[in-house]
């Protein structure tokens, strides 16, 4: 399985990747929402952990580009947003 870890905070990523990987995952990293677009355009990924705060261009943007693209990627989007209204945005 192929997957994209989106997360500004750069050693959180490392810590989801390494666990990924451990399970016998490829997967890459993106620290940015720009990053994720032009990873997302070159590689064929089955799942990318998105956050929703990201700079450059928000997760949902992220997410918004990518079904629009036609991306088959199955989105896990994590966040530290708690509220409902956070919530349902990001749904």
């Amino acid at each position: 399985m192929r997957v994209l870890v989106v997360e500004d905070h750069e050693e959180l990523a490392e810590t989801v990747a390494a666990g990924l990987r451990r399970e016998g995952m490829a997967v890459d990293l993106a620290l940015d929402g720009p990053t994720a677009l032009e990873r997302a355009e070159i590689n064929g990924y089955d799942v990318v952990v998105l956050d929703r705060d990201l700079p450059g261009v928000h997760g949902d943007q992220v997410c918004r580009t990518l079904a629009a693209g036609g991306s088959r990627a199955r989105v896990l989007m994590l966040t530290a947003s708690g509220t409902v209204a956070d919530r349902v945005a990001g749904l």
